[in-house]
């Protein structure tokens, strides 16, 4: 069986680096981490609209190119590599694709042509404080008619203008679509460890909402969201681990100490070395994962726990060793090591812990040889 991405596939992803390359540099990442007011970059948001890549996955009847989730994971691993600081992963991976699983008819043709042409910027709200988010231990309640409850934190939840979230309905969970721009609707921003990607307290107090997908039903459709997802945050995970790796090569062979290149010291090599396995693992798995979401395989569930789980490593390791191999110049603000640190360590827990995911993994492991 053959993973690998077709010729049209491999030409996108030159293009989309190219472009990224471009329009994309570290300097724009700086734009957005040194001004606290900015939630993004609008610059690269706007180009990226124009560029069509919001519509990527959105059917042509939905306004969007109608080409699929290959392709995605394909730009998702570009934006990765240049830690693009725009709402794409929660408008595309997250909002858009809860609205193609469980959206009615009418909730898709009003929302995700909206979505694709960059009018609208979706958020999926989950979580209400620390740790994993509990479908059984929600306070978010919908009525079948209005949410009430706080949500936090909600990346993107300061910018974007509709948001899915996972509300407690009678005994059970559902997803819900909720318009942010309600008076019922406040919403604070919140500081974490990467400011390059905002996030949000959001409180809705009677706020009017509309259910996707049938009552009850929210835990399973927030399962098979995020199964989908886990995928596309891989490869962006992915593509800032090759990233890293690059950085620390090219520093590598251009550090001279004691009249020779650092990267002729063992140790160096060595880390260099591991640096590359983790990330051809984790490519492994993401190849897996893009067929798996692709293709609705059933074996998509432990796919993308896999994919995740191997990207998360391979970016944390990459972007911790990055700096170690730049030496004291690495820790500086100077250098553009912490900028992958930062978005690796948001990453690796905005849908999910490793921990979660590891679990998530044995689970389907399970279920699989008990068949």
């Amino acid at each position: 069986m053959n993973f690998d991405f077709s010729e049209d596939q491999k030409f996108l992803r030159s293009e989309a680096r190219k472009f990224l390359e471009a329009q994309c540099t570290s300097q724009h990442v700086r734009e957005v981490l040194d001004d606290e007011a900015r939630s993004h970059h609008e610059g690269v948001w706007n180009k990226i609209v124009e560029m069509g890549w919001l519509g990527t996955a959105i059917p042509e009847e939905h306004g969007g190119l109608g080409l699929g989730m290959l392709e995605l994971c394909v730009i998702a691993e570009e934006m990765g590599r240049t830690l693009a600081p725009v709402p794409f992963s929660s408008s595309v991976y997250l909002f858009a694709e809860a609205l193609k699983l469980a959206g009615s008819d009418a909730q898709k043709s009003t929302l995700l042509a909206k979505v694709a042409s960059g009018e609208v910027i979706g958020c999926l709200a989950l979580s209400e404080g620390p740790g994993e988010p509990d479908p059984a231990k929600l306070s978010v309640t919908f009525d079948g008619a209005t949410l009430s409850g706080t949500k936090l934190p909600v990346t993107d939840g300061d910018i974007a203008t509709h948001a899915v979230v996972l509300a407690k309905e009678g005994t059970g969970a559902s997803l819900v679509l909720v318009d942010l721009g309600q008076d019922s609707v406040t919403r604070q921003p919140v500081k974490t460890l990467e400011p390059t990607r905002s996030h949000a307290e959001i409180r809705f107090d009677g706020a009017k909402a509309e259910r996707l997908g049938n009552a009850g039903d929210g835990a399973r459709l927030l399962e098979e969201v995020l199964d989908r997802a886990a995928v596309l945050f891989a490869f962006e995970q992915l593509g800032g681990a090759s990233r890293a790796q690059e950085m620390a090569t090219d520093y590598a062979k251009e550090r001279h100490a004691f009249g020779r290149p650092i990267g002729g010291n063992q140790a160096i090599k060595h880390k260099l070395a591991e640096m590359y396995v983790k990330n051809e693992v984790a490519r492994s798995n993401c190849y897996y994962g893009a067929w798996a979401v692709s293709t609705d395989a059933a074996e998509l569930p432990e796919a993308a726990a896999a994919a995740r789980i191997a990207s998360s490593e391979a970016f944390w390791f990459a972007s911790k060793e990055n700096i170690q191999t730049h030496g004291g110049m690495g820790f500086t603000w100077e250098v553009d090591c912490h900028l992958f640190y930062r978005r690796a360590k948001l990453l690796a827990v905005q849908i999910g812990s490793p921990k979660h995911w590891k679990e998530k993994l044995v689970r389907a492991l399970e279920m699989k040889n008990a068949a």
